[in-house]
């Protein structure tokens, strides 16, 4: 388990640059699926950080067929245990033409644990880590192991407890 202390710098992500990032990495993606023209089967977003990112590279691909894999990974600030709550229910062929779209990528352990179940699939994100650079094909942006991300969803003027915590 990680220690909050481990994190000495902070990365705050307005929406727009959240926006613009996850536009960055559609471009990227753009014409690389197996499919004619370079299309995609789907997408598949890591929750729940994955689904905002997901959303739009869907969009800007034209990819209508989008699923969830639901993976626990962090209890707030923490890295905890690993664990699936859900799979997606129509991926096949070992996740083949899928693309398996998450926010960041930190240790590298929701990337791994997805990569056992579809391990044909294109692995990306917007933000990575050097311990979990490995784990991603294509990615925007590498910050450093000791940064910790602030996601739009995640903020106000200060850190915004989850409404199920109060």
């Amino acid at each position: 388990m990680a220690d909050p202390a481990d994190y000495s710098k902070d990365f705050p992500v307005s929406w727009e640059e959240l926006h613009r990032n996850a536009k960055a990495l559609a471009w990227k993606l753009l014409g690389k699926g197996p499919l004619e023209n370079g299309a995609w089967k789907g997408i598949i977003a890591i929750t729940r950080g994955g689904m905002v990112p997901a959303c739009i590279i869907a969009r800007e691909l034209e990819v209508l067929l989008v699923e969830t894999f639901c993976i626990s990974s962090y209890d707030v600030k923490e890295q905890s245990e690993t664990k699936v709550l859900k799979t997606p229910d129509m991926v096949e062929n070992d996740g083949e033409g899928w693309l398996i779209i998450d926010d960041l990528v930190d240790s590298g352990k929701t990337f791994e644990l997805a990569r056992g179940a579809y391990p044909k699939a294109h692995y990306a994100c917007i933000y990575t880590k050097p311990k979990g650079e490995k784990q991603t094909d294509t990615y925007i942006m590498a910050l450093s192991q000791d940064t910790w991300v602030h996601f739009p969803w995640d903020l106000e003027n200060q850190y915004a407890t989850p409404l199920a915590r109060k």
